[in-house]
């Protein structure tokens, strides 16, 4: 962990028994419904097509290669049928963008990816992940933000708060991120490179790590 981090070990092990371990629980044990996490549904004779739903929630400013092969790898490890990358509005944490706004950055991502059938980009005006992540079977975060959603000041500095908020998460994917640990159970199998890249450097200058539609043909091309 980062020097100084007000996260400690003791909370990462109660953070684990409370977040990862219960979701690895049967669906049917963590709430008494006998309906698989996938949520099946009979109509007649015909059982509907499995729609397993991951959530990606982000600024996005700009979208980097790293984002694009994270969603990758959460669809092709947890078996989903779909990924939407969610910006919020005001994003909690992030300075502030006048220009490009998120509904402008969610319109150049969706024409980016629109040959890309699995994913999809919104806006909400949502803050909080576990408030933007329910409804989904997944949600894909950058270890860094593991430890951002754990952190009470986000819960009115109140830890009863933010425990009942993280139970009501839905499976948790970490993408590495450099500097950060993350409980490996949960982690995302990617190339080491990845985790170093993001939106600042390409702000920066690092253009080359801007996703681009070679990245979206190799995503095709993975297909």
């Amino acid at each position: 962990l980062r020097s100084g981090h007000w996260f400690t070990s003791h909370r990462f092990s109660v953070s684990r028994c409370a977040v990862c371990r219960w979701r690895f629980l049967p669906h049917s044990s963590r709430s008494g419904s006998a309906l698989p996490a996938w949520r099946s549904h009979v109509v007649g004779w015909k059982v509907a097509s499995l729609v397993v739903r991951g959530v990606f929630p982000g600024s996005f400013s700009p979208p980097t290669v790293a984002h694009l092969h994270i969603a990758a790898a959460a669809k092709r490890q947890h078996g989903l049928t779909h990924v939407e990358f969610v910006l919020s509005e005001s994003a909690l944490a992030k300075p502030t963008h006048d220009r490009p706004s998120a509904t402008e950055r969610c319109r150049f991502l969706n024409d980016l990816i629109s040959p890309v059938s699995w994913l999809s980009a919104r806006v909400t005006k949502l803050q909080l992940l576990v408030d933007i992540a329910e409804g989904f079977d997944l949600l894909i975060l950058g270890a860094d933000k593991w430890h951002q959603i754990q952190d009470p000041v986000f819960y009115s500095n109140s830890i009863e708060r933010r425990d009942e908020a993280l139970s009501r998460l839905p499976r948790v994917a970490l993408a590495p991120r450099s500097g950060w640990d993350s409980p490996a159970e949960v982690q995302l199998l990617l190339p080491e490179s990845l985790a170093q890249i993001s939106s600042t450097q390409v702000r920066a200058g690092a253009v080359h790590l801007a996703a681009t539609e070679t990245t979206v043909q190799e995503l095709l091309n993975e297909q």
